[in-house]
């Protein structure tokens, strides 16, 4: 897992905003979650309904409003507005809202090519 601010963020004129930290070319899928009072993202949702959830490249999440911790491989880390916190392959994660400042995050990934919205139509 990275940790930075909105702050450390390089001025970009191509690209996506995240590419020095989130690899990938394109954003590809992503969106905004607005957390419940103490909700616990992912719970139950692993194979067989395990507690555990994982992917196989990163993900960014921008802490937009809110304070809360993000749980990595059973660990806590204290994020809050204009935080980003880059969840790498393989990193069990889960997002804890508070109860008196609920989160609201974009969550992403990126890859090699656009999001299907983004992608030029195959003429037939």
């Amino acid at each position: 897992m990275k940790k930075l601010r909105l702050s450390d963020l390089q001025e970009k004129k191509n690209g996506h905003i995240l590419q020095d930290v989130l690899p990938g070319a394109y954003l590809s899928s992503g969106g905004l979650s607005f957390a419940k009072r103490g909700e616990r993202s992912h719970t139950n949702d692993g194979p067989d309904g395990r507690d555990y959830h994982v992917h196989g490249d990163c993900e960014a999440f921008v802490i937009m409003q809110g304070t809360g911790t993000m749980e990595i491989n059973g660990e806590h880390i204290a994020v809050t507005t204009g935080d980003i916190i880059i969840v790498e392959p393989g990193e069990d994660h889960h997002l804890h809202s508070s109860e008196d400042d609920p989160i609201v995050t974009i969550w992403c990934h990126a890859g090699p090519n656009r999001h299907k919205n983004q992608q030029h139509e195959e003429t037939v």
